[in-house]
């Protein structure tokens, strides 16, 4: 294959061999592969389905309103506009078409499998809003405990005793995942109610005692979890494909 040139720096011509070899001098050459890899499965896909169709209508409706968000309702201003961003009314034209397709493409491909995918991730996905007091040693511990339970102050101790950076907070650890807690904690947590007080659990040599602020769990009624877990899928898939395919470089 000849030489030829990729792009003109300075009227100085490069050719692909110079770019593929700056790519790799620089590290980003697997992610130039890859992006082009990327692209080439979602472009044939798209172009072998007949059931991600999108309506010429919401296109334009799509462009209109981004033209008025925008403030370039004006032939001219929005000209401008498409010659700073190295563009023509037709690839922008194109690019959003694409970006509907694409989003069609995901919510097809990954539709069937969402309920089952969220299941297996539900452990993560659910959220628990704790307050803690961690200590050094058992005996401390329990006499935290005893006193929480006679009505003293959880935040009040956590402030006192805690040795975690949260004590700043009076112990508050804000929502974090149910599957991250250690299985031990876990399990305590998972049989309590909000405002009750669990431990002392030992983790890591430390005396940690729980109080459950709420529990927060998910729900595929979440849209924008609904639109993380197709992402999700969507890219798996994507890279299942792409593991498929038979890649040669050849630049010369």
């Amino acid at each position: 294959m000849e030489s030829s040139s990729f792009l003109t720096i300075n009227d100085q011509p490069i050719s692909l061999e110079e770019v593929v070899k700056y790519l790799q001098a620089s590290g980003k050459l697997g992610q130039f592969i890859g992006d082009i890899l990327r692209q080439r499965v979602i472009e044939q896909e798209i172009q072998t389905r007949d059931d991600i169709e999108i309506s010429s209508a919401l296109t334009e409706q799509t462009i209109i309103d981004f033209r008025l968000k925008n403030q370039l309702a004006d032939p001219q201003s929005f000209q401008e506009w498409l010659n700073k961003n190295n563009t023509d009314y037709a690839t922008f034209h194109a690019s959003v078409v694409f970006g509907f397709k694409l989003e069609k493409l995901k919510a097809v491909v990954t539709e069937a499998k969402i309920p089952e995918y969220f299941i297996e991730r539900k452990i993560f996905l659910d959220r628990i809003v704790l307050s803690r007091i961690l200590v050094e040693n058992r005996e401390l511990s329990e006499e935290l405990q005893t006193q929480i339970e006679e009505g003293g102050s959880f935040e009040q101790l956590a402030k006192e005793y805690s040795v975690a950076d949260d004590r700043i907070v009076h112990g508050m650890m804000g929502p974090i995942s149910r599957g991250s807690l250690p299985d031990i904690l876990r399990a305590a947590i998972d049989v309590a109610s909000p405002g009750q007080l669990v431990g002392p659990v030992e983790l890591e040599g430390r005396y940690g005692l729980f109080r459950v602020e709420q529990f927060l769990p998910a729900s595929l009624e979440d849209t924008q979890l609904k639109q993380a877990l197709q992402n999700e899928l969507f890219e798996k898939w994507l890279a299942e494909k792409i593991q498929k395919l038979t890649v040669k470089l050849q630049v010369s």
